[in-house]
């Protein structure tokens, strides 16, 4: 099988389009969301810089519960939270939405398991001298973890682009959409095996220069 490029040109390009615009808001917002909330629970859990054991239970389980769920259940499950939010269940929009909640509590553990490989000594230092929980989480906290933070990052970021194959079996858009649309649907493995080809393009780019910048991270 050939694939027919003046049909299916112009689909593909806009499915690239829709795939990177699902992952980069995904990392983007799912990455500061997570952020704060992998911090929240490091700092919440007992002995923490803001130590509270009800707050600590309730989001760690809350992690626990919905960060297992298979994507393809999630999307499917959230369905009314994502009608009240963007007004439809279909679409990209809708789809990135699903995408950014089911990120958040991924990263969120993500965060939280970097942040606890910090030394203990170095954060009672910081608290001995004075500093306040604020200024230890930014000044400090953050910065000891970057490097790690961006390496797990980017394997979020791999994960996502996954994911967005998957939403484009619900109606999500992007290159799962055109894939089984175009592909699987009408036999043409031409076009199955492009879609596969470009995805292993955006993560080895994205491996790459998430690598890159983690070594810059933690030579500093």
């Amino acid at each position: 099988m050939t694939i027919d490029w003046d049909t299916l040109g112009p689909v593909f390009l806009s499915a690239i389009g829709q795939t990177l615009f699902m992952a980069v808001t995904t990392l983007l917002v799912g990455g500061v969301l997570g952020l704060v909330l992998g911090i929240l629970l490091y700092t919440t859990r007992p002995g923490g810089l803001l130590a509270n054991r009800w707050v600590f239970t309730v989001l760690n389980v809350l992690v626990n519960i919905i960060r297992p769920i298979p994507f393809i259940i999630f999307i499917t499950a959230i369905g009314p939270l994502t009608i009240l939010a963007v007004g439809t269940q279909l679409g990209t929009t809708a789809a990135t939405f699903a995408l950014v909640v089911a990120a958040t509590f991924g990263i969120s553990r993500i965060v939280e398991q970097n942040l606890v490989t910090i030394d203990p000594g170095v954060l009672e230092a910081a608290r001995a001298m004075g500093a306040s929980p604020l200024r230890i989480i930014v000044t400090l906290l953050v910065p000891e973890a970057l490097g790690p933070l961006i390496l797990g990052y980017t394997f979020v970021f791999v994960a996502v682009v996954d994911m967005t194959a998957v939403a484009g079996a619900v109606g999500g858009g992007g290159l799962g959409d055109f894939a089984i649309t175009y592909g699987y649907h009408r036999f043409n493995w031409a076009v199955t095996g492009l879609a596969v080809l470009t995805i292993i393009v955006l993560v080895q780019a994205a491996q790459f220069l998430g690598n890159l910048l983690a070594r810059k991270a933690l030579r500093h």
